[in-house]
């Protein structure tokens, strides 16, 4: 479907037959930038941001599941939630995971969907967590991290004693 949050995240979808809001859908993005550790949001402000957001947009909000894991060996939550949208009169199950990132950044993997696709979909939602992986750190140029070679061994001249 395209990119989020200023080119940090996609969206993807299957093709499905009603009109593009009601798309069931997984969105994967950096929510939340790198901070200061005193300036982070941290995954329960990100949690609580999401929440306010999902019960603004609808009514009937309610909190079905909420787990702290690890996702990638870092510190993740997820937030599972149903609301009814109020634009639309449409049913949905949000699933969130938040991930804490090595500079305090937030990535999220969201599924959004009917509730009676909810099954089949986190089943996807399940790989693409069980496969993510932070993006590693670049490697400084070659002329700064070269370890320096140290001169080979000089050969004995001298003859082995026996």
């Amino acid at each position: 479907m395209g990119e989020v949050y200023g080119g940090n995240g996609v969206v993807i979808a299957p093709p499905q037959k009603d009109e593009q809001p009601l798309w069931d859908e997984i969105t994967v993005a950096m929510v939340a930038p790198p901070a200061d550790a005193d300036q982070a949001l941290g995954l329960n402000g990100v949690i609580d941001q999401a929440s306010a957001g999902m019960r603004d947009a609808g009514v009937n909000f309610q909190t079905l599941q909420r787990q702290v894991r690890t996702v990638d060996a870092k510190p993740a939550e997820m937030l599972k939630a149903q609301y009814r949208d109020k634009a639309t009169g449409r049913d949905w199950i949000e699933e969130l995971v938040f991930i804490e990132g090595p500079d305090n950044e937030i990535y999220s993997v969201a599924l959004k969907c009917a509730p009676d696709h909810a099954f089949r979909l986190e089943l996807v939602l399940t790989e693409v967590l069980r496969t993510w992986m932070l993006p590693q750190p670049e490697p400084p140029p070659d002329d700064e991290a070269a370890p320096t070679k140290s001169a080979p061994p000089a050969k004995s001249t001298t003859a082995p004693s026996h």
